[in-house]
C-alpha cells in the first residue's frame, strides 16, 4: 500500500473507500491490528512524546484525519488522496462489523455515554453485535490491577473489534502496550468517536469540515476544554511544517546530480556566453 512519509510517521495514502477495504482485509486475515487517525494535535504530540511515536509504529493502518495534513502533503510534494476521518470511519466500520458478524466492544467515554452510543448504533445496524462496554476511571492507565480487570473483561467478551476512545495519546499508548494479551482482531483508536456516536458532541457542518474549520466549530462548542489545545499547543504545527519543508529542500539539494566537465568540453554555464 502506498504510504507518505511526513513528520516522522508514515501515513497510508488512501481514500475512505480504500481505507474501509483495508479494514475488511485486516479483519479477514490473521494477527492483531491497530488503526490510528493522526491530526494536527497528534503531529504536535508525536514530536514531543517518544512513547506516542512508538505506539504509532505498531499501527497497521494510519489515515490522515485533518485538512491541514492534506494541505501540508500537497505543499511538500507528497499529496495524500483525501482526508479520512475517524468519526466518518466508525459508522462504516460498524456497518462492516454487522455485515461480517464481527462483535465489537466500546472502551472509553463518560459513564452512560457508551450506552447511548450503542442504542444509536443498534438503530442503524440492528444486527450489530455489541458484546461489551466499559468506561475506565481517571488515572486507570497507571493502575496495574485496573488494567488487568479491563483486559479480562475484554477477553471474556471476545470482541473482534475494540473501539477505544480514551483521547490521544493515552488510547494509542494503552493499546500498543496491551495488544499482545488482548483477544481481538483490531483496535480502532477513535478519540471522541464514542461521544460523536452518542450525539453528545456534534460534528461541524460539512462545509466547515471541507474547509479545515472543524476545529473552530469544536472550539466554539467547548471553549473551556479546547482553547489551549487549538490556540496554544497546536500552533507548533506551523513550525513542524516549516522544519519539514527545510529538510526536504536540503535533501533535494544534496541529491541534485553534479556533472564533471571534461577537458575540451564547454561547461553548460559558459555555453550561452561563448555562443554570443
Amino acid at each position: 500500500m502506498d504510504r507518505v512519509d511526513m513528520f516522522g510517521i508514515r501515513i497510508d495514502n488512501v481514500t475512505m473507500v480504500e481505507a474501509i477495504e483495508r479494514v475488511r482485509r485486516l479483519l479477514a486475515g490473521t494477527g492483531r491490528h491497530i488503526v490510528v487517525t493522526p491530526n494536527v494535535d497528534h503531529i504536535v504530540r508525536l514530536s514531543r512524546e517518544e512513547r506516542f511515536r512508538a505506539a504509532y509504529g505498531r499501527a497497521s493502518l494510519v489515515v490522515a484525519d485533518g485538512m491541514p495534513l492534506i494541505w501540508a502533503s500537497r505543499l511538500l510534494g507528497r499529496p495524500l488522496k483525501e482526508r479520512v476521518t475517524g468519526s466518518d470511519m466508525v459508522p462504516l466500520v460498524c456497518g462492516l462489523a454487522e455485515e461480517g458478524g464481527y462483535p465489537i466492544f466500546l472502551l472509553g467515554a463518560q459513564p452512560g455515554v457508551a450506552e447511548i452510543a450503542i442504542e444509536r448504533l443498534k438503530q442503524r445496524h440492528p444486527r450489530l453485535r455489541v458484546v461489551g462496554l466499559y468506561s475506565p476511571p481517571m488515572g486507570f492507565e497507571g493502575d496495574a490491577e485496573e488494567n488487568a480487570r479491563i483486559i479480562r473483561r475484554i477477553n471474556h467478551a471476545k470482541p473482534a473489534i475494540l473501539l477505544i476512545g480514551l483521547g490521544p495519546s493515552k488510547q494509542e499508548q494503552w493499546i500498543a502496550k496491551h495488544l499482545d494479551v488482548l483477544d481481538i482482531r483490531m483496535a480502532f483508536c477513535i478519540g471522541a468517536g464514542i461521544d460523536f456516536l452518542a450525539g453528545k458532541v456534534s460534528r461541524a457542518p460539512t462545509w466547515m469540515q471541507r474547509s479545515g474549520l472543524e476545529w473552530l466549530y469544536r472550539l466554539s462548542r467547548e471553549p473551556g476544554r479546547l482553547w489551549r489545545r487549538y490556540l496554544v499547543e497546536d500552533m507548533a504545527f506551523l513550525g513542524l511544517f516549516l522544519r519539514e519543508l527545510r529538510r526536504d529542500h536540503r535533501r533535494h539539494a544534496t541529491e541534485a546530480p553534479s556533472r564533471t566537465v571534461h577537458a575540451g568540453e564547454v561547461s553548460p554555464a559558459r555555453q550561452g556566453t561563448e555562443a554570443t
